[in-house]
């Protein structure tokens, strides 16, 4: 019985010393970051965290207790939590890869479950398509997504001064490497009651800075060109009757996607300069042509559609800066672009130095109606590489 006592304090003795080392170990990043805040104080988090070795999650865990909630992070709570985001009303969503970053702000289109249609109205199909969507909401409109909700591990509510020094609430979600995959502010006072209700209801029982972070995933090497039936590839490119098919294409042929970019049909696909991205964006605000930008990082994809006024280059970065759409490219890191044809849709692709997608540009167009010539002519004009 004594031993069986000692054993257990023994093992109480461990787990507490284990809690201390942890509380001390995020207490020593706290205070690293802060540090480094002092010096560099436009820093941004994921910057932050590269810098002191940590991913971008594990250095927002360390303001659990003050700034951070934890919420839960079961296989089904980043969906519902995004379900119940689209009672916050305005709000700005965004999501990066390493090169690009897209903020849009809005609100997210309601869509209306099948029963409470309206009988007899218009676009049946497309509604029935927009409630395919795994989140009830996101699809077309201000606040654009498409979910992979499986990459999806992490997640936390932040509660903090802004830069402007008022409030900001916001909903952070993260990968199982702590790299961030979508964050949403609450841009209206209406959304704080929400916000603060959905923080309670999905708060999670574990309030401390020890996440399971996963390793990073090694990159797989590409398939050689010598092992694809590049001549398959590009009948199978040709009889595409929508642009939407061609994902299912790259992945049955085993490519990458610029590798299909490469080995595309001939007129198909037109190699321009990584720098072009800064003239598709001009042009676009100097001559009034519409655009959809797609930013992604294999958890989710967030679309922009419309116009755009003001842009401007800063710091290695090309910035659109719209009082609702930002979008901001490191454009110095970008290493190839081109201009794509499929299924008779035009688009313009830029692929940075490790060979990863940072952004995809289309011209805005109604269904069943062809691309508009100003978009078609943007395109056209861009500089070969």
């Amino acid at each position: 019985m004594k031993t069986h006592r000692h054993l257990i304090a023994a093992a109480l003795a461990l787990a507490f010393s284990a809690s201390l080392s942890a509380f001390a170990s995020a207490a020593t990043l706290a205070e690293q970051w802060e540090s480094l805040r002092s010096q560099q104080p436009r820093l941004q988090t994921r910057d932050a965290a590269r810098q002191l070795g940590v991913s971008e999650a594990e250095l927002l865990a360390t303001g659990i207790g003050r700034t951070v909630t934890r919420l839960q992070d079961n296989q089904h709570a980043p969906r519902e939590i995004m379900r119940r985001a689209l009672d916050l009303g305005r709000v700005m969503a965004l999501t990066r890869n390493e090169n690009g970053v897209i903020e849009t702000t809005g609100t997210a289109t309601r869509i209306k479950d099948k029963e409470e249609a309206t009988p007899g109205a218009a676009d049946d199909a497309e509604r029935e398509a927009r409630m395919l969507n795994i989140a009830g909401g996101y699809l077309g409109g201000p606040i654009d997504l498409r979910f992979q909700f499986p990459q999806w591990k992490h997640a936390f509510a932040v509660v903090q001064p802004g830069r402007d020094g008022a409030v900001s609430r916001s909903l952070q979600f993260f990968d199982a490497q702590g790299n961030a995959v979508h964050k949403l502010y609450v841009r209206s006072d209406a959304g704080v009651a929400v916000f603060d209700k959905l923080v309670t209801d999905f708060r999670h029982p574990q309030q401390d800075a020890r996440l399971a972070i996963a390793p990073a995933v090694a990159k797989t090497p590409p398939k050689p060109d010598g092992a694809i039936d590049v001549a398959e590839f590009r009948a199978a490119w040709t009889d595409m009757t929508d642009v939407h098919q061609f994902n299912r294409i790259v992945s049955e042929f085993g490519m990458t996607r610029e590798q299909a970019m490469r080995l595309g049909p001939a007129g198909m696909v037109r190699k321009v300069q990584p720098g072009a991205v800064r003239q598709l964006l001009e042009g676009a605000a100097k001559e009034g042509v519409s655009i959809m930008a797609f930013v992604g990082n294999g958890a989710v994809t967030q679309i922009y559609s419309g116009k755009i006024a003001k842009v401007a280059a800063a710091e290695g970065w090309f910035n659109v800066l719209d009082p609702d759409f930002n979008l901001h490219l490191r454009d110095s890191a970008l290493r190839s672009g081109y201009v794509v044809r499929r299924a008779g849709v035009t688009s313009v692709e830029f692929y940075d130095d490790q060979g990863e997608l940072v952004v995809t540009f289309f011209g805005v167009r109604q269904p069943g109606k062809p691309q508009p010539q100003g978009w078609i002519d943007l395109a056209a004009g861009l500089p070969q590489a």
